[in-house]
């Protein structure tokens, strides 16, 4: 009979531990900075920001939310060309990007025109870490952040 017990103990902790290593993926740890909304002109805004990435796990940003308009949307810049898709992978031990004249954050349709020096708040979502809320300074209309 201890026998069996030792066996069927063994048996458990074998498989609990095999399947804690298959679902034992890291979590990426995403952090936001640089973000900004050049003061809109018309009834559309667009966002910029940097989402790096210090995990050892690739993440995606699939949308982004906001109080300020019912249609945001995220756009890439290909050949001078915009449109719009679904995700923009964050890489492991990297970042992603969106900045004046590449991919960036699209606000159709505002409920109102933030003016410069407010704040405007949208919420990213991932496919694998939690959504992160940024509050996004409004600078003047010609803003563009020197590169380091």
């Amino acid at each position: 009979m201890n026998r069996r017990t030792a066996i069927a103990g063994a048996l458990a902790l074998t498989t609990g531990m095999a399947l804690t290593a298959c679902t034992s993926e890291s979590v990426p740890q995403l952090e936001v900075t640089g973000a900004f909304m050049p003061q809109p002109v018309s009834d559309m805004a667009a966002g910029f920001l940097l989402v790096k990435n210090s995990g050892d796990t690739t993440d995606r940003l699939t949308s982004v939310t906001s109080s300020l308009s019912d249609n945001v949307s995220i756009h890439e810049t290909k050949d001078r060309t915009m449109r719009m898709v679904t995700s923009f992978e964050v890489p492991a031990g990297g970042a992603l990007d969106l900045e004046r004249g590449g991919n960036h954050i699209m606000f159709t349709d505002l409920k109102k025109r933030p003016r410069q020096g407010e704040t405007v708040s949208v919420e990213l979502h991932f496919e694998k870490a939690e959504p992160i809320t940024v509050d996004i300074p409004v600078k003047e209309t010609t803003y563009s952040p020197k590169k380091q």
